[in-house]
């Protein structure tokens, strides 16, 4: 083929799936005739005005566009391409066929970021799961300064991270090599808020390290100033730091959205706590590019919604695909994408619109009916996928002035810790089980062993008060993290009883 005419320049960049990231070739040929800049391959409004980016960024480092006819092209053609940062692939393509950077070289790299007018490189987000495309198909990766120890992380990826478009061509030069980068640093433990602090709530304290422990969904009922959303904020500190694997799932998510602090990556789960009114997009996901939601962003972590029965009808039904599956599909007109969504559902809600509806003095005179139709904005299908109910009632004074009391955040977290290395070693090697609240079908029934009188108890319960069959599975899973917590490999009547009391709460 006359090399006038056909594709002499190619690199290969990523367009984001999901978490997923597809690789893109990008393809320049220059053929004679009227001076053009054609870009194709089904880019958006922010990939075609790469071209204007491009060309400026170019002319700033002295050089100018042949008088050809330039097509890019970005292939597979007929995947929409979005966002903006196409125009480093674009830029160092160009350059290649330009015979300023060396093919070759260039063949084996991904790259990503935007460009600035004056060639200087604009941090994008998407970067990890970018190194982690380019690791698996043997490539280097080319990234912005700022991005590059975000992609670090990805250790089989060679990732070079300049400044600006000047730095790279007197990297393949050889005039100045750049240096690869380096991991940012592991983000330490927030750890200053003690479960201490909490004066009294002693039932409510417990039933957190149960939740905690086996990875339970948790509502919390009570007045205004009992102390829900205070014992929400120090779950965090109860729970076991992310596994390597985890630290790396969850963060391909953050770096899609653009949340993660100087490339760094934390071991602390996720503590997602959006406002009620968040909107749907906003809870699950979607807006331009079909973005991660709330409930993704808390993968592996904890989603606290408090004053729960406030959130839209429609926000609150969508947790329940999720609460099941373990993901949720966002699916828009121009996007359909799978995002994970393993986390523990925290929700904290008042008895009733005015949040005094046990106090006879404080109480509306609308008290009980006005608690019913309040707490009955939850629907029973989603109540019924809570594994955990208490009720936290208001602390006395007596209790507020006296003297802290009860066990430390370090001492909870400890048997927390252990009861999930127990669960861990149970289920090795059953992929996507690694606490309790995951197990079913044969898993459940081989980990769930009761002593008889448990099992009578159960049953008798289920019979009496006309439980579902999730409620009876959940039962067991409480059950068996309690057990846990004692270490014990068996599930006793006490187990039970301390389960079904966490279900029968409201």
């Amino acid at each position: 083929m006359d090399a006038s005419v056909g594709v002499i320049a190619r690199s290969y960049t990523v367009a984001f799936h999901g978490v997923e990231a597809k690789k893109i070739e990008v393809q320049v040929a220059l053929a004679s005739g009227i001076p053009a800049f054609n870009l194709v391959g089904l880019p958006d409004k922010a990939v075609s005005e790469a071209k204007e980016r491009v060309r400026a960024a170019i002319t700033a480092l002295g050089l100018a566009l042949p008088a050809k006819r330039i097509t890019i092209n970005l292939s597979p053609a007929d995947l929409l391409k979005t966002g903006s940062h196409f125009d480093l692939p674009i830029a160092l393509t160009l350059m290649a066929a330009m015979d300023v950077l060396p093919r070759e070289q260039l063949e084996g790299q991904y790259s990503l970021g935007e460009l600035s007018l004056d060639g200087s490189l604009v941090p994008v987000t998407g970067a990890l799961p970018a190194a982690l495309a380019a690791a698996q198909d043997d490539c280097g990766l080319i990234c912005p300064a700022v991005c590059g120890p975000e992609a670090a992380w990805v250790e089989a990826a060679r990732v070079l991270a300049p400044a600006n478009l000047l730095d790279l061509v007197n990297h393949f030069s050889g005039r100045t090599v750049l240096s690869e980068a380096t991991p940012g640093e592991v983000q330490g433990l927030d750890d200053h808020r003690d479960l201490r602090d909490v004066r009294g709530q002693e039932k409510a304290k417990r039933a957190l390290e149960v939740a905690a422990a086996g990875g339970h969904h948790l509502l919390m009922v009570g007045p205004p100033g009992s102390g829900k959303s205070m014992m929400a904020a120090r779950m965090p500190g109860l729970l076991p730091p992310l596994s390597p694997a985890e630290a790396l799932d969850t963060s391909m998510i953050h770096s899609l959205a653009g949340v993660l602090e100087e490339g760094g990556i934390s071991r602390q789960r996720p503590f997602r706590s959006p406002h009620h009114t968040a909107s749907m997009a906003a809870m699950v996901g979607g807006g331009r590019g079909a973005q991660p939601g709330e409930i993704s962003l808390a993968h592996n972590g904890v989603l606290f919604m408090d004053e729960f029965p406030e959130f839209p009808r429609t926000v609150l039904e969508t947790l329940r695909q999720p609460i099941e599956t373990g993901d949720v599909v966002v699916s828009r007109a121009n996007a359909h994408v799978r995002y994970p969504a393993r986390f523990m559902l925290l929700a904290a809600a008042n008895p009733c619109k005015c949040g005094y509806m046990g106090d006879a003095a404080r109480a509306c005179g609308r008290a009980p009916q006005c608690g019913e139709d309040y707490l009955g904005r939850i629907s029973g299908p989603l109540l019924d996928r809570f594994d955990v109910r208490i009720e936290v009632p208001a602390v006395p004074v007596a209790e507020l002035s006296a003297a802290p009391t009860g066990e430390t955040s370090a001492t909870v977290a400890a048997r927390v810790r252990a009861a999930r290395e127990m669960q861990a070693a149970r289920y090795a090697g059953l992929e996507g089980i690694s606490t309790n609240v995951a197990i079913e079908g044969d898993v459940l029934e081989q980990a769930c062993v009761m002593r008889p009188e448990a099992s009578e108890m159960l049953l008798s319960a289920v019979d009496k008060f006309r439980l579902s069959a999730r409620a009876f599975h959940r039962i067991q899973r409480v059950g068996r993290t309690i057990a846990d917590l004692r270490g014990d490999a068996q599930i006793s009547k006490a187990d039970i009883a301390e389960a079904i009391g966490y279900r029968l709460a409201f």
